[in-house]
Protein backbone atom coordinates (compact mmCIF):
# COMPACT_ATOMS: atom_id res chain seq x y z
CA UNK A 1 0.00 0.00 0.00
CA UNK A 2 1.46 3.28 -0.49
CA UNK A 3 1.84 5.92 2.17
CA UNK A 4 -0.55 8.19 2.79
CA UNK A 5 -0.60 11.45 1.38
CA UNK A 6 -1.41 12.94 4.76
CA UNK A 7 1.76 11.17 5.93
CA UNK A 8 4.04 12.61 2.59
CA UNK A 9 2.94 16.14 3.43
CA UNK A 10 4.22 15.51 6.84
CA UNK A 11 7.17 13.99 6.34
CA UNK A 12 8.14 16.40 3.71
CA UNK A 13 6.75 19.74 5.59
CA UNK A 14 4.37 20.39 2.64
CA UNK A 15 2.08 23.16 3.68
CA UNK A 16 0.15 24.53 0.64
CA UNK A 17 0.84 28.01 -0.41
CA UNK A 18 -1.78 30.54 -1.20
CA UNK A 19 1.04 32.17 -3.05
CA UNK A 20 1.14 29.44 -5.40
CA UNK A 21 -2.38 28.75 -5.77
CA UNK A 22 -1.88 25.28 -4.12
CA UNK A 23 -4.46 22.91 -2.42
CA UNK A 24 -3.64 19.45 -2.14
CA UNK A 25 -6.57 16.21 -2.75
CA UNK A 26 -5.91 13.63 -0.38
CA UNK A 27 -8.37 11.09 -1.03
CA UNK A 28 -6.62 8.21 -3.40
CA UNK A 29 -10.19 7.37 -4.36
CA UNK A 30 -10.99 10.73 -5.55
CA UNK A 31 -7.71 11.12 -7.29
CA UNK A 32 -8.32 7.49 -8.80
CA UNK A 33 -11.79 8.56 -10.34
CA UNK A 34 -9.83 11.30 -11.37
CA UNK A 35 -7.04 9.78 -13.58
CA UNK A 36 -9.92 7.75 -15.48
CA UNK A 37 -11.73 10.64 -17.00
CA UNK A 38 -9.60 10.72 -20.10
CA UNK A 39 -10.32 7.06 -20.98
CA UNK A 40 -7.92 4.32 -20.46
CA UNK A 41 -4.09 5.24 -20.06
CA UNK A 42 -2.38 1.80 -20.02
CA UNK A 43 1.06 2.91 -22.52
CA UNK A 44 -0.51 6.78 -22.83
CA UNK A 45 1.85 9.71 -22.87
CA UNK A 46 0.40 12.53 -20.02
CA UNK A 47 1.56 15.85 -19.05
CA UNK A 48 0.46 16.85 -15.60
CA UNK A 49 0.79 20.69 -14.31
CA UNK A 50 1.25 21.17 -10.38
CA UNK A 51 1.81 17.48 -9.06
CA UNK A 52 2.49 18.88 -5.58
CA UNK A 53 3.23 15.67 -3.26
CA UNK A 54 2.40 13.60 -6.11
CA UNK A 55 -0.73 12.24 -5.45
CA UNK A 56 -2.57 12.52 -8.89
CA UNK A 57 0.43 11.64 -10.20
CA UNK A 58 0.75 8.30 -8.39
CA UNK A 59 -3.18 7.56 -9.52
CA UNK A 60 -1.80 8.36 -13.48
CA UNK A 61 1.22 5.78 -13.12
CA UNK A 62 -1.01 3.41 -11.56
CA UNK A 63 -3.65 3.76 -14.23
CA UNK A 64 -0.31 2.53 -16.77
CA UNK A 65 0.57 5.86 -18.06
CA UNK A 66 3.79 7.51 -18.64
CA UNK A 67 3.82 10.74 -17.47
CA UNK A 68 5.76 14.07 -17.86
CA UNK A 69 5.42 16.34 -14.75
CA UNK A 70 6.11 20.22 -13.96
CA UNK A 71 6.20 21.30 -10.84
CA UNK A 72 7.15 25.26 -9.70
CA UNK A 73 7.46 24.35 -5.30
CA UNK A 74 10.96 23.15 -5.12
CA UNK A 75 9.68 22.15 -1.50
CA UNK A 76 7.74 19.49 -3.36
CA UNK A 77 10.85 17.77 -5.47
CA UNK A 78 12.12 15.52 -2.53
CA UNK A 79 8.41 13.77 -2.26
CA UNK A 80 8.32 13.91 -6.28
CA UNK A 81 11.64 12.10 -6.27
CA UNK A 82 10.59 9.19 -4.12
CA UNK A 83 7.71 8.88 -6.89
CA UNK A 84 10.23 8.52 -9.72
CA UNK A 85 12.09 6.43 -8.18
CA UNK A 86 9.79 4.06 -7.70
CA UNK A 87 8.13 4.35 -11.11
CA UNK A 88 11.49 4.54 -13.26
CA UNK A 89 11.08 4.91 -16.95
CA UNK A 90 7.50 5.85 -16.45
CA UNK A 91 7.89 9.28 -14.55
CA UNK A 92 9.61 12.50 -15.20
CA UNK A 93 10.05 15.56 -13.31
CA UNK A 94 10.44 18.93 -14.46
CA UNK A 95 11.26 21.52 -12.19
CA UNK A 96 10.06 25.00 -13.49
CA UNK A 97 6.99 27.33 -14.16
CA UNK A 98 4.73 25.67 -16.76
CA UNK A 99 3.69 28.80 -18.31
CA UNK A 100 7.78 28.89 -19.32
CA UNK A 101 7.96 24.91 -20.63
CA UNK A 102 7.90 24.01 -23.90
CA UNK A 103 5.42 21.44 -23.47
CA UNK A 104 5.08 20.00 -27.06
CA UNK A 105 8.70 19.22 -26.62
CA UNK A 106 8.60 17.63 -23.39
CA UNK A 107 5.70 15.84 -23.29
CA UNK A 108 5.13 14.81 -27.25
CA UNK A 109 2.54 15.06 -29.68
CA UNK A 110 -0.86 13.18 -28.68
CA UNK A 111 -0.40 13.59 -25.20
CA UNK A 112 -3.23 13.72 -22.45
CA UNK A 113 -3.81 16.82 -20.30
CA UNK A 114 -4.32 16.27 -16.57
CA UNK A 115 -3.97 18.16 -14.14
CA UNK A 116 -5.23 19.75 -10.63
CA UNK A 117 -4.21 23.35 -11.90
CA UNK A 118 -3.28 25.80 -9.34
CA UNK A 119 -5.78 28.54 -9.12
CA UNK A 120 -3.81 31.18 -10.10
CA UNK A 121 -2.34 30.28 -13.29
CA UNK A 122 -5.63 27.65 -14.56
CA UNK A 123 -7.13 30.27 -16.96
CA UNK A 124 -3.91 31.16 -17.94
CA UNK A 125 -2.80 27.47 -19.07
CA UNK A 126 -5.82 26.55 -20.21
CA UNK A 127 -6.54 29.60 -22.67
CA UNK A 128 -2.71 28.94 -23.91
CA UNK A 129 -3.97 25.29 -24.99
CA UNK A 130 -7.18 26.06 -26.76
CA UNK A 131 -4.90 29.16 -28.96
CA UNK A 132 -2.81 26.82 -30.43
CA UNK A 133 -2.53 25.65 -34.09
CA UNK A 134 -4.96 23.35 -34.87
CA UNK A 135 -5.40 20.04 -34.06
CA UNK A 136 -3.60 20.44 -31.22
CA UNK A 137 -0.72 18.82 -29.94
CA UNK A 138 -2.42 17.50 -26.79
CA UNK A 139 -5.56 14.98 -27.28
CA UNK A 140 -7.47 15.69 -24.20
CA UNK A 141 -7.34 17.98 -21.02
CA UNK A 142 -8.89 16.77 -17.77
CA UNK A 143 -8.39 19.87 -15.12
CA UNK A 144 -9.39 21.06 -12.10
CA UNK A 145 -10.59 24.59 -11.54
CA UNK A 146 -12.83 26.73 -9.47
CA UNK A 147 -16.50 25.70 -10.27
CA UNK A 148 -17.40 29.64 -11.66
CA UNK A 149 -14.66 28.95 -13.92
CA UNK A 150 -15.78 25.36 -15.02
CA UNK A 151 -19.78 27.36 -16.04
CA UNK A 152 -17.71 29.36 -17.95
CA UNK A 153 -15.98 26.77 -19.60
CA UNK A 154 -19.18 25.04 -20.71
CA UNK A 155 -21.72 27.89 -20.65
CA UNK A 156 -24.56 28.05 -23.52
CA UNK A 157 -25.44 31.87 -24.38
CA UNK A 158 -28.55 33.68 -22.62
CA UNK A 159 -26.96 32.64 -19.41
CA UNK A 160 -24.86 34.43 -16.80
CA UNK A 161 -21.54 32.56 -17.19
CA UNK A 162 -21.32 32.77 -21.01
CA UNK A 163 -18.55 35.21 -22.07
CA UNK A 164 -15.28 34.77 -24.23
CA UNK A 165 -13.96 31.65 -22.44
CA UNK A 166 -17.05 29.61 -23.69
CA UNK A 167 -16.54 30.74 -27.21
CA UNK A 168 -12.70 30.33 -26.77
CA UNK A 169 -13.50 26.73 -25.28
CA UNK A 170 -16.27 25.67 -27.43
CA UNK A 171 -15.63 27.01 -31.35
CA UNK A 172 -13.94 24.05 -32.04
CA UNK A 173 -13.78 21.91 -28.77
CA UNK A 174 -15.97 20.06 -26.85
CA UNK A 175 -15.97 20.98 -22.92
CA UNK A 176 -18.00 19.07 -20.23
CA UNK A 177 -18.09 19.45 -16.30
CA UNK A 178 -17.24 15.48 -15.31
CA UNK A 179 -17.26 15.83 -11.98
CA UNK A 180 -18.31 18.28 -9.21
CA UNK A 181 -15.47 18.07 -6.43
CA UNK A 182 -16.57 19.79 -3.37
CA UNK A 183 -14.03 22.04 -1.49
CA UNK A 184 -13.66 19.34 2.33
CA UNK A 185 -12.04 17.04 -0.35
CA UNK A 186 -8.81 19.68 -0.48
CA UNK A 187 -6.05 20.31 2.43
CA UNK A 188 -6.26 23.45 2.73
CA UNK A 189 -10.44 23.54 1.44
CA UNK A 190 -10.68 26.48 -0.62
CA UNK A 191 -12.81 28.73 0.07
CA UNK A 192 -15.43 27.97 -2.89
CA UNK A 193 -16.55 24.57 -5.22
CA UNK A 194 -14.44 23.02 -7.40
CA UNK A 195 -15.08 20.76 -10.73
CA UNK A 196 -12.88 19.21 -13.34
CA UNK A 197 -13.44 19.64 -16.93
CA UNK A 198 -13.03 17.39 -19.77
CA UNK A 199 -12.13 18.89 -22.89
CA UNK A 200 -11.32 16.78 -26.15
CA UNK A 201 -10.59 18.68 -29.45
CA UNK A 202 -13.23 18.84 -32.71
CA UNK A 203 -12.94 19.73 -36.18
CA UNK A 204 -12.00 23.93 -36.42
CA UNK A 205 -14.61 25.44 -39.00
CA UNK A 206 -13.43 26.90 -42.23
CA UNK A 207 -12.55 30.09 -42.98
CA UNK A 208 -12.16 31.08 -39.41
CA UNK A 209 -8.75 33.25 -38.53
CA UNK A 210 -8.41 32.59 -34.79
CA UNK A 211 -6.96 36.29 -34.41
CA UNK A 212 -10.35 37.47 -35.70
CA UNK A 213 -12.21 35.59 -33.70
CA UNK A 214 -10.37 36.52 -30.63
CA UNK A 215 -10.74 40.24 -31.38
CA UNK A 216 -14.32 39.95 -31.99
CA UNK A 217 -15.12 38.50 -28.67
CA UNK A 218 -12.78 40.69 -26.92
CA UNK A 219 -14.80 43.72 -28.03
CA UNK A 220 -18.39 42.00 -27.70
CA UNK A 221 -17.64 40.87 -24.06
CA UNK A 222 -15.73 43.83 -22.59
CA UNK A 223 -18.67 45.86 -23.12
CA UNK A 224 -21.11 43.03 -22.40
CA UNK A 225 -24.36 45.68 -21.51
CA UNK A 226 -24.07 47.30 -24.28
CA UNK A 227 -25.56 45.93 -27.83
CA UNK A 228 -23.48 44.83 -30.38
CA UNK A 229 -23.52 47.84 -33.06
CA UNK A 230 -21.65 49.79 -29.97
CA UNK A 231 -19.59 47.26 -28.94
CA UNK A 232 -18.19 45.94 -32.37
CA UNK A 233 -18.14 49.60 -33.23
CA UNK A 234 -14.44 49.62 -32.98
CA UNK A 235 -13.63 46.14 -34.97
CA UNK A 236 -13.33 46.80 -38.99
CA UNK A 237 -16.65 45.77 -41.14
CA UNK A 238 -18.16 44.23 -38.18
CA UNK A 239 -21.17 45.92 -38.72
CA UNK A 240 -21.49 45.18 -42.36
CA UNK A 241 -21.00 41.61 -41.06
CA UNK A 242 -23.87 41.75 -39.17
CA UNK A 243 -26.01 43.11 -41.25
CA UNK A 244 -25.30 40.36 -44.15
CA UNK A 245 -25.40 37.85 -41.69
CA UNK A 246 -28.74 39.06 -40.89
CA UNK A 247 -27.53 39.06 -37.18
CA UNK A 248 -29.74 41.80 -35.54
CA UNK A 249 -27.17 44.55 -33.99
CA UNK A 250 -29.33 45.47 -31.20
CA UNK A 251 -28.38 42.18 -29.85
CA UNK A 252 -26.15 41.94 -26.57
CA UNK A 253 -22.76 39.34 -26.89
CA UNK A 254 -24.28 36.82 -24.00
CA UNK A 255 -27.14 36.31 -26.77
CA UNK A 256 -25.00 35.52 -30.08
CA UNK A 257 -24.18 31.96 -30.05
CA UNK A 258 -20.76 30.04 -30.68
CA UNK A 259 -22.10 29.64 -34.27
CA UNK A 260 -22.54 32.94 -34.73
CA UNK A 261 -19.65 34.55 -33.71
CA UNK A 262 -17.81 31.64 -35.92
CA UNK A 263 -19.91 33.07 -38.90
CA UNK A 264 -18.98 36.95 -37.92
CA UNK A 265 -15.36 35.69 -37.63
CA UNK A 266 -15.56 34.23 -41.35
CA UNK A 267 -16.89 37.09 -42.84
CA UNK A 268 -14.22 39.17 -41.42
CA UNK A 269 -11.29 36.68 -42.09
Amino acid sequence: MPEPLRDVIARHGLMATKALGQNFILDRQLLARIAAIPGPLDGASVYEVGPGPGGLTRALLDAGAKVVAVERDRRCMPALAELEREYPEKLRIISGDALQVDERAEAGTGAHIVANLPYNVGTALLIRWLEGPWPPWWSSLTLMFQREVAERIVAKPNSEHYGRLSVAAQWRASPRIAMAVHRSSFVPPPKVASAVVHIVPAAMPDGVDPKVLERLTAAAFGQRRKMLRSSLKPVPHALDALAALGIDSERRAETVSVDEFVALARALS
